[in-house]
């Protein structure tokens, strides 16, 4: 069965998409079949993958959580064979209102991914920058959470209410969930501030920091105009490189001799 991701920060601006379409494509690359689902309403996901929100307004997930459309019918193929995608629109928006007196609504995706889990070795979900009804979806569907950070002191001071919500969701409807990690993204080496936030960030949680660092990288930020992933905008690019890293770190992770290690890390937290 699949291992189901979700890429979370309430913070806007940390690299949170990068990192979601970048590891999927990653992972692909890797021989891994990878499913990454759009669960933003403002669908940046979808466009950096060159497809348009647009074009086909009846067939994203917004369609499938209110039960209009089955989750098969919203798979799209994308430019990488082993990566498909369920695509976002704005009308995502809606949907935590048409959900809130539904039945199960805080599981709507966790019950649709169900019969598709087994078909992906990952699902990747691109969380919105909110801790509303459809993150808390998203966070009720996956096994394990990455938290991306961008080495700023104002942005460590947000983690403290992403951990609360997934604790809630840790201690209601989830009680699997686990924190995959946390990655550091947009780092200059050249910025004392940087290295002394991610020193705080490893001191306070060791290992459950990856080791790869997400560097700042101009191609990087070029790659979602172009529609495509860094892998295959600039594959020789630091962006590239670092993200490759990240994914194989994530599989090392996910090997059967790190699942104890991991497990007591989060219980530890």
């Amino acid at each position: 069965m699949g291992k189901v991701i979700a890429i979370a920060n309430q913070k806007g601006g940390v690299g949170k998409t990068t990192t979601a379409i970048n590891l999927a494509a990653s992972l692909a690359v890797l021989e891994k079949k990878v499913l990454i689902i759009d669960a933003d309403p403002q669908a940046n996901t979808t466009s950096g993958l060159n497809f348009s929100p647009e074009n086909d307004q009846k067939r994203t997930l917004y369609e499938v959580l209110i039960g209009e459309l089955d989750i098969r019918d919203a798979l799209i193929q994308t430019e990488m064979d082993n990566l498909h995608m369920i695509p976002s629109h704005i009308n995502l928006v809606g949907a935590e209102f048409e959900m809130i007196e539904a039945e199960g609504r805080e599981i709507a995706l966790r019950n649709a991914l169900a019969p598709i889990r087994g078909e992906y070795d990952f699902i990747i979900i691109d969380c919105s920058p909110s801790l509303g009804l459809i993150t808390v979806n998203a966070l009720a569907a996956a096994d394990s959470v990455i938290i991306p950070v961008q080495p700023e002191f104002f942005a460590l001071e947000g983690l403290g209410k992403l951990l609360q919500t997934i604790r809630l969701v840790q201690n209601g409807i989830n009680p699997e969930l686990t924190i995959e990690g946390f990655v550091v993204t947009m780092f200059d080496g050249r910025t004392k501030v940087h290295a002394q936030v991610v020193g705080e960030l490893r001191e306070h949680f060791q290992d459950m920091v990856f080791r790869t660092i997400i560097q700042r990288n101009i191609r990087l930020s070029e790659a979602p105009s172009h529609g495509k992933p860094i892998i295959l905008y600039d594959v020789m690019s630091n962006g590239s490189t670092n993200y490759l890293n990240l994914a194989k770190e994530v599989l090392q992770r996910n090997s059967p001799a790190s699942s104890q290690s991991k497990e007591e890390n989060n219980e530890q937290q």
